[in-house]
């Protein structure tokens, strides 16, 4: 019979882990462990959605759940990358023809199974209730959804192999860097380091019609495999398993255009062994510099004039053991440009990583470029996405197109002679704040004078809100407590509506389709500190929820927004619900939130608005003062002011 673990009651039960905890020590009639080991305990699956039923506590059934638990209890010669054809499958049938398989006895779903892979795998009849629980999940929850399911089971080992998902964001933005100066998408593009496909898909949603990738970990070649069959059937795309570097599945293949995010930092990548390999024209990669091999890996993959976008760690461009080849690669006019993404644009969140562009050069049919492009769109002065965004592709543009004209603190295009003159530094935020334009005294002074006018208005706007917390007053002598309940009891309870930019079931490639409100509740998915939920305002009416973001829409009868917003952002009940390690997800369901009446909610409601007032008031102050010091530095030593005399200073 399927088990579940105490992880998987929580999910089930939209509850934390310490809430099943108190239950096993609670309730004396909580179904007693079946399987599994002390420290982790397996519990019938049966019993524990009869108990759970009992109390009040179960969901709507879950396909997805009964998926999850079946893949854990399948036999044990049951590889789960045997359940991707079907799911590619069960997709191409019409709902009504999956209900009629459903509807069979076990023995004739096994063999209609296998009949509908083309026998490309031959399922056993013990492997009648996996097969079950996929199907209906492909049929409620949808096929990509089950093939993350069977990923989930079949993830190898990768805790060493540094391989991180490409956000949609960003993949997007690589993908519309790759077009030539004549705009035209490439037909075959390339990734060595696929994934589950998140930048061929990209590529596939602009034009691409062959696409070839490869990857280390079997289980996620064979769902990038399955994911692009999934969402786009029109399109020929040959996935391989197996090390890029060491045993490339496509040595002949050259393509028009390459995206690529090599796995970060693994030193063991085969340089001992691949030390005369032909791949390395601009020299032999170091063991610590494991990304110039996948960037000449890369570039072995193009047609000559082709085009390759490739996420690197920062340190790539400026270390010194990478000196030789990064001068290899300016000077032969391989790289074209160096571009600064901001600190958690993609994993790992703490680090701002560049993307390089690169083309093949073409055997001398056409001159070297002269100059390598560098933008910094880390700097300060860019304040989402949608502007880092327009950064990155407005300079490239301009530059690819022969129009460029430098943008100070942003873009510039260095000479090659300068880059090779130093020590091939390619670090953006070094080249673009260097870049120099004449100042007009006059012109200068007026800003000056504007940007202070700003600053003391936001500096007065500051101690008014500061004036106002003086009224606070202390609770006692003891803090105040309060009886809590969890989110997913207000969703359960009609109190709250929870929306995904996504929902469960639809592709992860597809635009948001919800809209949100002024009055709704918008958390990250993903960890950052600090996490806050802020409140949407009346110009974010109408706005799309963005990528991994989540929305609760309180009903405002039974719940205000601000108070809601206050106690989910708190340090500890955040902490409670994170799970994770290298990427912390952030489990909303498990967030608690005080009982109290509603105009007690709205009284804190107004102290949390004020406590978000004050906030952004401080970052409006810090960010003018920050201007106002630069324009006067800037003022200074570029000749356009003149330091007062003694008596005036």
């Amino acid at each position: 019979m399927p088990q579940v673990t105490a992880a998987e009651i929580s999910r089930m039960a939209g509850v934390s882990r310490a809430t099943v905890s108190n239950w096993r020590r609670r309730h004396a009639d909580f179904p007693s462990p079946s399987g599994g080991t002390e420290a982790s305990p397996a519990y019938d699956l049966d019993a524990v959605r009869s108990w759970l039923s009992g109390r009040g506590q179960l969901p709507a059934e879950t396909p997805a759940e009964d998926l999850r638990a079946a893949l854990r209890d399948r036999p044990e010669r049951g590889e789960p990358l045997r359940l991707l054809p079907l799911v590619l499958a069960a997709h191409r049938l019409a709902p009504a023809n999956v209900d009629r398989v459903l509807d069979l006895p076990d023995r004739d779903l096994v063999r209609r199974a296998t009949d509908l892979t083309g026998d490309a795998v031959t399922y056993g009849g013990d492997e009648a209730p996996v097969l079950r629980a996929l199907l209906r999940s492909v049929r409620v929850d949808g096929a990509l959804v089950a093939a993350d399911l069977i990923g989930e089971r079949g993830t190898d080992d990768s805790t060493t192999t540094g391989t991180y998902r490409t956000p949609a964001e960003v993949a997007d933005l690589m993908a519309d860097l790759l077009p030539g100066p004549d705009q035209r998408f490439p037909a075959d593009v390339y990734d060595p380091a696929c994934g589950v496909g998140g930048l061929l898909a990209a590529a596939a949603r602009r034009g691409a019609r062959r696409l070839y990738g490869q990857d280390l970990l079997p289980t996620q070649a064979a769902q990038a495999a399955t994911r692009l069959g999934l969402q786009y059937g029109n399109v020929r795309a040959e996935i391989r398993g197996g090390d890029s570097l060491r045993d490339d599945a496509f040595p002949d293949l050259g393509v028009d255009g390459v995206l690529c995010n090599p796995p970060y930092g693994n030193r063991d990548w085969g340089q001992e062994v691949l030390a005369y390999d032909p791949r390395w024209v601009y020299g032999l990669p170091p063991k610590g510099e494991p990304e110039l091999a996948w960037v000449q890996h890369c570039l072995a993959h193009l047609a000559p004039g082709g085009r390759a976008v490739l996420l690197m760690p920062p340190a790539t461009a400026e270390r010194a053991s990478g000196r030789r080849i990064r001068a290899e690669l300016v000077k032969s006019g391989a790289l074209r440009a160096v571009i600064a993404l901001p600190a958690g644009a993609a994993p790992p969140p703490h680090i701002g990583l560049n993307l390089w562009i690169l083309t093949r050069p073409d055997d001398g049919a056409h001159a070297a470029p002269d100059t390598v492009l560098f933008v910094d769109a880390a700097g300060p002065g860019r304040q989402g996405w949608e502007s880092v965004r327009d950064a990155v592709l407005g300079a490239w543009s301009a530059y690819d197109g022969g129009v460029f004209e430098a943008v100070p603190s942003v873009a510039r295009a260095v000479p090659v002679v300068d880059l090779l003159a130093g020590p091939t530094d390619l670090a953006p935020a070094r080249h673009v704040q260097s870049v120099t334009v004449a100042i007009r005294p006059g012109d200068h002074l007026r800003q000056v004078r504007r940007t202070h006018a700003e600053l003391r208005h936001a500096a007065d706007s500051l101690i008014g809100v500061t004036e106002r917390s003086e009224r606070w007053t202390a609770a006692g002598k003891q803090p105040q407590t309060w009886r809590t309940t969890a989110v997913a009891d207000l969703l359960r309870g009609g109190a709250l509506t929870l929306l995904r930019a996504v929902p469960a079931g639809r592709a992860a490639t597809v635009d948001s389709d919800v809209e949100i409100r002024a009055g709704d509740v918008i958390l990250p998915e993903l960890f950052a500190r600090p996490y806050r939920a802020r409140v949407a305002a009346a110009e974010d009416d109408g706005r799309p929820l963005g990528r991994q973001h989540l929305l609760l829409r309180p009903d405002p009868q039974r719940l205000d927004a601000w108070f809601l917003a206050g106690f989910l952002s708190a340090e500890e009940n955040v902490n409670a619900a994170a799970t994770g390690s290298t990427i912390v997800r952030v489990d909303v369901r498990r967030l608690q939130v005080p009982v109290m009446t509603l105009p007690d909610q709205q009284r804190y409601g107004r102290a949390f608005r004020q406590v978000q007032e004050l906030r952004d008031t401080a970052d409006t102050v810090s960010r003018l003062a920050d201007e106002a010091a630069d324009a006067l530095g800037i003022g200074l030593t570029g000749g356009a002011l003149l330091p007062p005399d003694e008596e005036q200073a």
